[in-house]
């Protein structure tokens, strides 16, 4: 997932989420759910600009996309901008357009 295991540590704490198993010798073992919530975390985090307080909220609300699948979840338009700075571009047009709008 392109993830250090440290990060990974910190994020177990984070997000109740995020429970690997473990192994003999304190080792832990990821399953499917596990690396599939790990790549959400890291979509949320590192793409779409959310602080950890925000990805666990987003998280909690079920608002993510699937990630591993590549697909929209329900509760997210398909055709809505991926990352932060795009949404907020966005907004932005929409908000300029509207403007226009009004001083005709």
């Amino acid at each position: 997932c392109g993830v250090k295991p440290h990060v990974l540590r910190y994020w177990e704490q984070e997000f109740p989420q995020l429970k690997p198993s473990k192994r003999r010798g304190n080792r832990r073992y990821y399953l499917q759910d596990d690396v599939q919530m790990v790549r959400t975390i890291r979509s949320l985090l590192y793409e779409q600009g959310f602080t950890i307080v925000g990805a666990r909220q987003q998280i909690k609300d079920g608002l993510t996309t699937n990630v591993a699948a590549g697909s929209a979840s329900d509760n997210s338009p398909s055709n809505a901008p991926k990352g932060r700075k795009e949404q907020m571009g966005h907004i932005r047009d929409e908000l300029e357009d509207i403007l226009k709008l009004l001083d005709r």
